[in-house]
């Protein structure tokens, strides 16, 4: 452990179990000093973060509901009142109908696309706002976003078009904070073997396509993304400031697959 986050707090939000990039990023922070609190949504989520929490120890978690300001000003409440002030902030929250992320896009149905741009997209926007009013000597916001975003990944549906107003959000947010030394940047791993990964159509084939034809002839693992999050958020990402960070193996650079495979 280098320490590189000690003396550092944040909340990670959207852990749901082990396996959750959200996790991977927590455990990382972790393990180089930071202070974490977590947030989850429901008691089933509730269950399966505290000992996860708890094995970082951490016992400041908070339920929150992201379309609902006062759940969210109950949230930052409790971390004001416990910390006062806060470092970093990861946004690992994103929420489609399961039964709009397989087919065609056309088929989205207006009350989808609107639930899916709130939950994925304005929580992010609205999460920032009041974390950077804790951030008085600065800080680091990062979400995670998907290559949905920019290019068709059959069965991504609203959620591309969702991850596109995030990765622009993040621009315009990273714009308006800077000034007060606050940096937003968005993560942009491949596919993985996660509860939101495995409800999006396909995910399995996806995963092993990428697997097979990505220049690193394999995927993000949970640590190396953990690992981009340390960077982002410790005095090494001093200078970074709205920027999509690709951990995917390279896949996104690619205009075909490897040959071998055509």
């Amino acid at each position: 452990m280098a320490e590189l986050m000690k003396g550092k707090r944040g909340l990670v939000m959207g852990v749901a179990n082990e396996r959750s990039i959200a996790w991977g990023i927590a455990k990382a922070l972790a393990e180089e000093g930071a202070e974490l609190a977590f947030s989850y949504q429901g008691e089933a989520f509730g269950k399966r973060v505290e000992p996860l929490a708890a094995s970082v120890g951490s016992d400041l978690l908070v339920d929150v509901d992201v379309t609902d300001d006062a759940s969210l000003d109950a949230c930052f409440g409790a971390l004001k009142d416990r910390w006062g002030t806060m470092d970093f902030l990861i946004h690992a929250i994103a929420f489609s109908d399961k039964n709009e992320l397989t087919g065609r896009f056309i088929n989205t149905s207006r009350s989808n696309f609107a639930n899916s741009l709130n939950i994925s997209c304005f929580s992010f926007i609205d999460v920032s706002r009041r974390a950077a009013e804790m951030m008085p000597e600065g800080g680091s916001l990062i979400t995670l976003t998907f290559q949905g975003s920019n290019k068709v990944s059959p069965n991504y549906n609203v959620m591309g078009v969702a991850k596109a107003a995030l990765e622009s959000a993040t621009r315009y947010l990273a714009n308006d904070l800077g000034p007060q030394g606050v940096r937003v940047n968005a993560i942009s791993p491949g596919p993985m073997k996660t509860l939101a990964g495995a409800a999006i159509g396909g995910a399995r084939a996806t995963f092993r396509h990428t697997e097979e034809n990505a220049p690193l002839r394999a995927n993000a693992t949970l640590e190396a993304i953990g690992g981009t999050a340390v960077w982002l958020c410790s005095a090494y990402g001093a200078s970074t400031t709205g920027e999509v960070i690709h951990v995917d193996g390279g896949y996104h650079i690619l205009g075909f697959p490897q040959a071998q495979n055509m």
